[in-house]
């Protein structure tokens, strides 16, 4: 059996894990776009704020090909996928295209960074924060900044103006909504990040752009969509990321926003899977197809796919997106469907103190827990991931489980 697997992430490698335990002598090749090891891509940020080293990123020893006896084809994007044929087309180094035979792909290529539109994007000192060669341009350049514009208030736009007002560089953060974290939080935990990140020092500037960037090959100035201009000596494109789907012949697999699988991570087109940030299915909160970019469902994903490409089927139950930020002396997890906007269908609850400086959200679908924010006193939030994750009616008054000393633990049990 010949296996094919185009990307080298975290769902990439648990995929070829997972073949290799069932499938001791099959054919496998790895294809991806970085030529570094497996590494851990959250980390990035650590790196940055300098509380991690760069030798620390990767997950895997130099040997993991060896050791797995896999084909790897690194540092090279694949092109294009021809499903009745069965290759996927990966460039050599001068160019030529080569193509790659499979019986089984895994497609968990990840996601790309958002880009954007303005002028001067070729100028030095502009990064993206996606990869280990991102972060080392940022680190290069860092004993030359002075002050960094950062935009974007989403998860990569936020890691990157904590970790470099963690290196003493002054930070001003360009945001188009009215809030950091927009994705990630409501308002009111959105902007209690906010008032965190001024007290630190962070100039937050919301309903603004950059539309273009001057300087004499590297940046120097920004102009923004109010007509001013701002210095700045780095920027940070942090607009999010979008599955990588450049290669995909979309007239033979189903593309929503991510890749479109069923419960063992199989694509619309036979024999062909698809794992990690590239994939879409059921968010288990939403009850609706859902791309969640985060670890712990890349994991899980690869897995499935791995498996099942090896000839052991496992349904795959669904994904939930959550997320757990440390913003200086500030805890925020938020999990499900955090902000339903008014929708009838759901009820929400919630208590603000603004004392103990601590805020605690919960959305209910009739008598499941579908959704929660939490600043501060998250001790428990694992605890109501879980009663979210089973889908189990909560069977006393929900403002009980609003109490810091309610014990949820019962009711998970």
């Amino acid at each position: 059996m010949k296996y094919v697997i185009i990307g080298n992430g975290v769902a990439g490698i648990h995929g070829a894990e997972a073949i290799r335990y069932l499938d001791p002598d099959g054919d496998i090749t790895m294809i991806a776009d970085e030529a570094f090891p497996p590494y851990c891509r959250p980390m990035i940020s650590l790196v940055l704020e300098g509380s991690a080293a760069p030798e620390n990123l990767p997950i895997r020893n130099e040997s993991f090909y060896d050791d797995l006896g896999i084909n790897p084809l690194l540092g090279r994007r694949a092109t294009g996928i021809d499903v009745d044929n069965r290759q996927v087309f990966v460039p050599d180094a001068g160019g030529t295209e080569t193509a790659v035979p499979f019986d089984r792909l895994l497609i968990a290529a990840g996601a790309d960074p958002r880009p954007i539109k303005a002028d001067g994007l070729d100028l030095k000192h502009i990064f993206f924060m996606r990869t280990e060669q991102h972060i080392r341009g940022m680190l290069d350049a860092l004993p030359s900044v002075r002050h960094a514009l950062v935009l974007g208030g989403g998860l990569v736009g936020f890691k990157a103006a904590y970790g470099l007002l963690h290196r003493g560089v002054r930070v001003t953060m360009l945001i188009r909504s009215g809030y950091p974290l927009s994705m990630q939080a409501d308002e009111t935990a959105g902007r209690m990040v906010q008032d965190e990140l001024v007290r630190k020092g962070l100039d937050v500037r919301v309903g603004l752009q950059a539309v273009a960037f001057e300087g004499n090959g590297t940046v120097q100035k920004a102009r923004l969509s109010d007509g001013t201009v701002m210095d700045c000596d780095m920027v940070v494109i942090g607009k999010g990321v979008l599955p990588a789907l450049d290669f995909l012949p979309r007239e033979k697999i189903e593309v929503d926003l991510g890749i479109v699988v069923n419960e063992h991570m199989e694509t619309s087109a036979s024999g062909i899977y698809a794992a990690g940030d590239a994939a879409e299915f059921i968010d288990i909160a939403r009850q609706t197809r859902w791309v969640n970019a985060i670890w712990p469902e890349a994991v899980h994903q690869g897995r499935i796919a791995g498996m099942s490409m090896a000839g052991r089927p496992v349904a795959y139950p669904g994904s939930l997106s959550r997320n757990v930020i440390r913003i200086f002396d500030m805890d925020v997890m938020t999990g499900g469907v955090f902000d339903p906007a008014g929708d009838p269908a759901f009820t929400v609850i919630w208590d603000k103190n603004d004392r103990r400086n601590t805020y605690r959200k919960l959305v209910f679908r009739g008598q499941r827990l579908v959704g929660m924010v939490m600043v501060n006193d998250i001790e428990q939030g694992g605890l109501l991931l879980s009663m979210i994750q089973r889908g189990k009616p909560v069977k006393v008054p929900p403002e009980d489980l609003l109490q810091p000393s309610f014990n949820v633990a019962r009711l998970v049990a």
